[in-house]
């Protein structure tokens, strides 16, 4: 029985002896150390993230506040300039109309009205000289008929002025009327819906939600580009109509061709960076708004006579740590940690450029302890 025993532990002791060697070890993540540059046409080493956006864009409300009664339209559908897309509850504005058109017709009649009693005063103010000419009337009934010409004219200048004032009433009407129709913006598609019917919409949003400040969001999809923000401190070394690869996080096997449309004249204080848009060259139906993106410059090439530019290593920006004020990467080299101090340069698309300290093709820990032994044995579990 003694001996059994002794023989059940030998063979534990082997086991755990076993399991422990090949699982022993810290457990790293790591990051390959990349070398970018070295020719023209290449990248620079300079990348940054961002988004999809389009240069065209708006949120479509309505003129006034009222109850939504029609939306005849869905996410992703294409629209025109001008077309109608949502209505408002309008009976009171179109019994408005009618109001005021009748009002119009009533004072064209008016109108019509005192010309004629104009006319006609002075067709008897005409016999009543001729007859005053042959002494068979008094000079007083001349007078009189000249004096209910005159108030005759004035009253038709009045009536004149009334239909002015409402023809203007009736433009008010149609105005209004035609404000509780919501019309696209521009030629584009319809990315979200803000309000359904039966919502009350209005200008501007108010008051927890009862209120919609918008009845759909659509953007001109032709006008696509990408915003990122790039790091002040590479700023220089990018410029208007420079060539980019834009890669999206929805389709990271696909590189689309671009150019720098514009560097926004004024830095982010708070993070150091500096917004540049960048259009995308390659059309793709499924590049939508608001997607992930990330950028690569590329060097511009080069006429004449120069040097090509120098290549430039970059690590994962998780890589390099602060040691009592000393940058430092810890590089895994046959199964081992080394600690090497590095000059680091600034951040850019989540990647740090090494001055010195590493050659590139180095495999850095970007994930682990907090602190790590110069020389301990590590094991490099997948990223």
């Amino acid at each position: 029985m003694t001996a059994w025993l002794a023989g059940f532990a030998v063979v534990f002791i082997v086991v755990v002896l076993v399991v422990f060697g090949r699982t022993g070890g810290t457990e790293v993540t790591v990051g390959l150390a990349q070398v970018v540059g070295g020719r023209a046409g290449s990248a620079l080493g300079i990348t940054a993230n961002g988004y999809v956006v389009a240069r065209t864009q708006a949120s479509v409300s309505s003129k006034i506040s009222g109850r939504l009664a029609y939306l005849g339209v869905e996410e992703g559908s294409v629209v025109r300039r001008g077309e109608v897309i949502a209505s408002l509850e309008n009976d009171d504005y179109r019994a408005m109309v009618a109001q005021a058109e009748a009002e119009v017709t009533r004072s064209q009649a008016t109108l019509a009205e005192g010309e004629a009693q104009r006319d006609q005063l002075r067709r008897d103010l005409r016999r009543a000289r001729e007859l005053l000419s042959d002494s068979l009337i008094s000079q007083q009934e001349v007078e009189d008929l000249t004096a209910r010409l005159d108030a005759a004219d004035a009253r038709v200048g009045a009536q004149q002025a009334q239909v002015q004032v409402a023809n203007a009433a009736l433009g008010v009407a149609r105005a209004n009327l035609e404000n509780t129709y919501i019309r696209a913006a521009f030629d584009g598609t319809v990315l979200r819906k803000d309000a359904e019917v039966g919502e009350v919409v209005a200008p501007v949003a108010t008051g927890g939600g009862l209120t919609r400040g918008a009845v759909v969001t659509m953007a001109d999809l032709e006008t696509l580009e990408v915003e990122v923000d790039v790091n002040e401190a590479y700023i220089a070394q990018i410029e208007g109509g420079q060539p980019t690869l834009i890669t999206l996080d929805a389709y990271p096997d696909t590189t689309y061709r671009g150019a720098v449309r514009q560097i926004v004249p004024t830095a982010d204080r708070q993070r150091a960076t500096v917004l540049v848009k960048v259009s995308i060259l390659d059309r793709d139906p499924r590049i939508l708004p608001e997607m992930g993106a990330r950028v690569d410059f590329l060097q511009v090439a080069e006429t004449g006579i120069a040097e090509p530019p120098q290549s430039r290593v970059f690590i994962p920006a998780a890589a390099v740590r602060d040691e009592q004020g000393q940058p430092v990467v810890w590089v895994v080299r046959d199964g081992r940690v080394w600690r090497v101090p590095v000059s680091a340069g600034p951040v850019s698309g989540g990647r740090r450029e090494i001055r010195s300290g590493l050659i590139g093709g180095e495999q850095v820990v970007v994930a682990g302890p907090a602190v790590l032994d110069h020389g301990a044995t590590v094991r490099v579990v997948p990223q």
